[in-house]
């Protein structure tokens, strides 16, 4: 893969440890050196963005330049979520990438209606996720110009 000039820093919105930890194995094995940071709902997820309770420090939570959304996540969901980044002229900009095991035509309609980049169901092996992981790596850091965050 090309060089990267900055690394993309990678935000996970997933309630699912076995989820978190398998993406971040997965972005070792396709020898990417993204920063990931982890939160574990949709009410984490906004203080993580506006740098509120636990996320203050701007130099530990950093502005993603990509988010992976999981949808049924407790407090407030990825589709909340989503709706409320989306409706945020200072947040929109950053691409979010759905990453569900929901198969359901209607959730896929809704959050490409609220403004998703990509909606992917997760696969059910840890090759298949590693495979997506590298294909998200080559599309998002790779191909698309992003905006510097």
């Amino acid at each position: 893969m090309a060089e990267q000039e900055e690394f993309i820093k990678i935000l996970m919105a997933d309630d699912d440890p076995d989820d978190r930890l398998m993406t971040r194995e997965a972005l070792d094995e396709a020898r990417l050196a993204n920063e990931l940071y982890f939160v574990e709902d949709g009410e984490e997820l906004m203080d993580f963005l506006y740098h509120r309770g636990n996320y203050a420090d701007s130099a530990t939570s950093p502005r993603p330049g990509l988010i992976l959304l999981d949808l049924n996540m407790p407090k407030k969901d990825g589709r909340e979520a989503l709706a409320e980044i989306k409706a945020d002229p200072d947040l929109r900009q950053i691409p979010i990438v759905v990453l569900t095991t929901s198969r359901a035509e209607e959730d896929i309609y809704r959050t490409y209606d609220l403004g998703v980049n990509s909606f992917i169901t997760k696969p059910v092996s840890f090759e298949g996720l590693v495979d997506i992981i590298k294909g998200l790596a080559i599309y998002w850091f790779e191909i698309v110009k992003l905006p510097k965050s």
